[in-house]
């Protein structure tokens, strides 16, 4: 068989995939871009762009329910979740179209639909053709991890895929595991109207967040309706005429949760199964992840792996900014490193979860002297005047330094309300270039400079 040249192969069309893509062409570089299924990747069709629309849905129904509150009724109020998830389709299917017609325009590259694999260092098979190219991105993204629970083979589950499907709402779901995946699934569910029990092993949720941020995240979504069976170390499935047993603690007496739906929540797992990365040299780690360097590149010559599949970041803005750390290394005499960046991501429950950089427990682990700053959000007159109180807000500081270690923002607009405190810390300043600044009231982050005003030691 014939073996085709390109300049540049990249292989998933995922977030940091197409980016690449583009700027290969832009460098004149002949490129192929295969994508087996839909263009987009986990975020534009089944993570980010479908569930904060439907986030979106169930805010909308929360804020029409709470009319009384802002001095109006609307009477009865019915979720037609066929509608719901229409409208969802309707925003996610430009968003696909969208990234699939910019990668057949671009200049000097070819678009294949197929699955790729290497046969050979440096060369891959798709649809019966071999490639090879000195240049080969990786972006093959991840998948739901199916734990291997007692009888769930038995039930029919849920995924975050196969739940975007509903056009119905759960008369119960019950989702396993408490985690970020599954608590927006969660609340989103009880405001369409499903009772919702989320079962967690761990004794608590969110085990990476501090406990008070945990517990708020708690009484948030219990105040809502949603319940909580924690420290489920005994998991099981098992059918039960029309409904799903879910058993949920060890022992003879242990308790049963029946319900119409269950959604696996329980982790990822990266797409490199069936790649033939073994026959191009590429390493992988015990979890199944592509091992590499702190700018991507894999241990085989000429490749690189970006995205999920990396295991360096689960987001689709640690994708985004692997590709802008590849192509400032390989174009630009730029050297970026994935160890120069800051961790941030959020919990897109409602109020949202703003987290950036050291949570207590890692600022007490780095030997530092920390200061720390909490305040309610009750103290924000913009929650308060929009009957949005709950959370809070926590920073911690280095004493000595007077460098920002990390932040937490639980509450109205934390997702975005945490960039400026970001910001910040990429710039290396104090954090007194905020604390002394003049904010805008009333607004949300008028609150950080107070914030910042109150640091003492961290106990």
């Amino acid at each position: 068989m014939p073996i085709q040249n390109f300049d540049a192969i990249v292989i998933g069309a995922g977030q940091a995939g197409p980016a690449l893509a583009a700027r290969c062409s832009k460098e004149g570089l002949k490129t192929a871009v295969i994508e087996r299924h839909d263009f987009g990747g986990t975020c534009v069709n089944v993570g980010c762009t479908p569930t904060k629309t439907l986030v979106a849905s169930a805010r909308a129904i929360r804020l029409a329910q709470r009319g009384a509150e802002f001095g109006f009724d609307i009477g009865r109020l019915r979720v037609d979740m066929a509608r719901v998830k229409a409208r969802k389709d309707a925003i996610v299917k430009p968003s696909r179209e969208g990234v699939e017609a910019w990668m057949r325009g671009l200049k000097d590259a070819e678009v294949i639909v197929g699955d790729a694999r290497f046969v050979a260092p440096a060369t891959i098979e798709v649809n019966g053709r071999q490639l090879t190219a000195p240049r080969i991105f990786l972006n093959v993204g991840g998948r739901s991890l199916r734990p291997a629970l007692a009888g769930i083979d038995r039930v029919k589950t849920l995924d975050n895929v196969s739940i975007l499907e509903l056009d119905a709402v759960p008369e119960h779901l019950v989702i396993v595991g408490g985690s970020y995946i599954g608590l927006e699934f969660a609340q989103m569910m009880r405001r369409f109207g499903a009772a919702v029990t989320v079962v967690e092993k761990s004794a608590r949720l969110l085990a990476r967040e501090d406990a008070d941020v945990s517990e708020a995240i708690r009484g948030i979504l219990e105040a809502e309706g949603v319940r909580f069976e924690l420290g489920a170390e005994c998991l099981s499935l098992d059918q039960d005429g029309e409904q799903i047993a879910v058993g949920a603690a060890c022992g003879t007496d242990k308790p049963v949760i029946r319900g119409s739906h269950v959604l696996l929540a329980v982790g990822r797992r990266p797409n490199t199964d069936g790649l033939g990365l073994d026959l191009a040299g590429i390493r992988i780690d015990e979890r199944g992840y592509i091992v590499v360097d702190d700018q991507c590149r894999t241990s085989a010559q000429g490749v690189w792996a970006v995205g999920d599949c990396n295991g360096r970041g689960a987001f689709t803005h640690t994708a985004w900014n692997d590709h802008e750390i590849v192509v400032a290394n390989l174009f630009d005499q730029d050297p970026r490193r994935l160890s120069d960046r800051i961790p941030c991501y959020a919990l897109f429950i409602d109020p949202a979860l703003g987290r950036i950089g050291l949570n207590e427990a890692e600022a007490r682990a780095s030997g530092r002297k920390v200061l720390q700053a909490k305040m309610p959000m009750q103290r924000v007159s913009r929650a308060r005047e929009a009957g949005e109180t709950q959370g809070f807000m926590k920073v911690l500081v280095d004493a000595e330094t007077q460098l920002l270690l990390g932040a937490a923002i639980l509450g109205l607009n934390g997702d975005e309300v945490v960039h400026g405190m970001l910001d910040v810390m990429a710039a290396k300043q104090p954090y007194t270039v905020i604390s002394r600044s003049m904010p805008i009231h009333p607004t949300v982050s008028e609150l950080v400079p107070t914030l910042l005003q109150q640091l003492k030691p961290l106990d």
